[in-house]
């Protein structure tokens, strides 16, 4: 990226800049597992330098101060450890010598990991799912998304009672003979903490409840919703200002953006939809974390259409194009959902004698899909190829309905209530002398064969 880009967009993680001298002295660590056994580091794939870069945003989006980093080759895992021993004895003096008070290392550490490599460190160890709970933690603005966050939070702490509580070293369970120190108290523990989780679920349940009515309430007013999803930083929610006029937190930040924010908005033809801007994935993102999410995330499974946003001039977009799926997939929506347009943002950062190869490459994506699904290359911050967007946009959504004028009895009171609830009524009429309403109805293509089981021998011919 550019320095001119760095300028627009700021720096990575910039949310860490400018930290008070009392912030927390963290040393950022991203194990590269080179070995060709099977692996619980997926993301291993990715560009060392570019995980580095995201490993330190994310420290320095809770603000802490990052004092140092590096991309250790990890041929074989340790169980004990991860790392082998004289590395890590090699990080404890470094780690003493720049007076560091955490690390986060960039990959998910079991129990027993995390609390051996704090014991070797004399320091505070946090993993990748830690800390990306860490930020979640504190961007979530809403009720519905600290309710979120808790309930992951509290499903990842249930798993490492045993180094969750120092005080337990004290505790002994029965008379001694059987377990290790502190059981009874870590029963306890896991009790209270199974309690807040099954409230926390019953609190969620009403929030699904209280949004599916939200929507059905939008359902009747039936304009097509299309939702924005993408990898975390990748534009979304400049994007979301830039169609909606709207004043949403864009930052170039981590996870700026985690509660659904959802506006109606009309296309360049007249035809009217609702627009959501939704939380940023991110690779190897906590399962409970997206079991959490999955009342936001329901407005992305109940879209017409999804704008998949893609940082275009990211070195990893590939690999994070590749994570956006893999969460859609987890959410339901299958490998290759078939209602998916991708939007390649930030074309400005992308330099001017790349810019050729870059629309090749589109033009390739796009030779075996169909006209309505081909990716579009845009700049949210400029403006540039919006309209194409836009028009991409009506393109898709006019090959998935169908405009019908019917002739409605005044009297099917119930007939007229279905059409309004399911269709976009895009012209009424005065009852004729035979007590006929004139209707001309926009049909989505999951309501055609029910719209033509019902109102069929009262339609005219479809229009294109």
């Amino acid at each position: 990226m550019s320095a001119a880009g760095q300028a627009k967009y700021g720096s990575p993680g910039g949310a860490g800049e400018g930290v008070t001298p009392s912030s927390t002295r963290a040393y950022v660590l991203v194990p590269v597992v080179v070995t060709s056994s099977d692996s619980l580091f997926a993301h291993d794939v990715r560009d060392a330098a570019a995980r580095l870069d995201e490993a330190v945003g994310l420290a320095r989006a809770i603000d802490l101060e990052v004092v140092g980093s590096a991309a250790l080759t990890v041929k074989n895992p340790r169980p004990a450890t991860l790392l082998g021993t004289g590395k890590v004895e090699e990080l404890a003096a470094q780690l003493r010598a720049s007076d560091v008070g955490l690390v986060a290392v960039d990959c998910a550490l079991s129990p027993v990991q995390q609390r051996n490599l704090e014991k070797a460190w004399d320091t505070k160890v946090i993993d990748r799912t830690g800390l990306i709970l860490e930020i979640f933690g504190r961007r979530a603005n809403t009720n519905e998304g600290r309710l979120q966050v808790e309930l992951a939070h509290l499903n990842y702490q249930k798993s490492r009672l045993v180094r969750s509580w120092t005080h337990l070293e004290r505790q002994r369970g029965g008379f001694g003979f059987l377990g290790g120190p502190g059981e009874t108290q870590i029963e306890a523990d896991r009790r209270l903490i199974q309690e807040r989780i099954t409230r926390i679920r019953a609190d969620l349940d009403a929030v699904r409840r209280h949004r599916a009515l939200h929507r059905k309430g939008r359902a009747r007013v039936p304009y097509p919703a299309v939702a924005l999803v993408g990898y975390t930083n990748a534009g979304k929610s400049t994007l979301f200002n830039r169609l909606t006029r709207a004043e949403v937190l864009a930052q170039d930040m981590l996870f700026a953006t985690l509660d659904p924010t959802v506006r109606a908005i009309v296309l360049p033809h007249g035809r009217r939809i609702t627009l959501s801007d939704t939380v940023g994935f991110i690779s190897d993102l906590p399962t409970d974390l997206v079991a959490a999410f999955r009342a936001t995330l329901e407005e992305v499974t109940q879209a017409d259409l999804i704008l998949h946003v893609r940082d275009i001039s990211h070195a990893d977009s590939g690999a994070q194009a590749a994570d956006v799926r893999r969460v859609l997939q987890e959410l339901g929506l299958g490998e290759e959902p078939a209602n998916l347009i991708e939007v390649w943002n930030k074309l400005d950062l992308v330099e001017v004698d790349k810019r050729v190869p870059l629309l090749d490459r589109l033009k390739a994506a796009s030779a075996s899909l169909e006209v309505d699904q081909r990716p579009i290359a845009v700049s949210a911050l400029t403006g540039e190829g919006i309209d194409d967007l836009l028009l991409a946009i009506e393109t898709w959504l006019a090959s998935e309905s169908t405009t019908r004028d019917v002739n409605l009895p005044a009297a099917d009171g119930a007939g007229l209530n279905w059409i309004y609830e399911n269709c976009e009524v895009l012209a009424r009429g005065e009852a004729s002398e035979d007590s006929l309403i004139p209707l001309q109805v926009r049909v989505p293509a999951v309501k055609r064969d029910q719209f033509e089981k019902r109102f069929g021998r009262l339609t005219a011919k479809a229009r294109a």
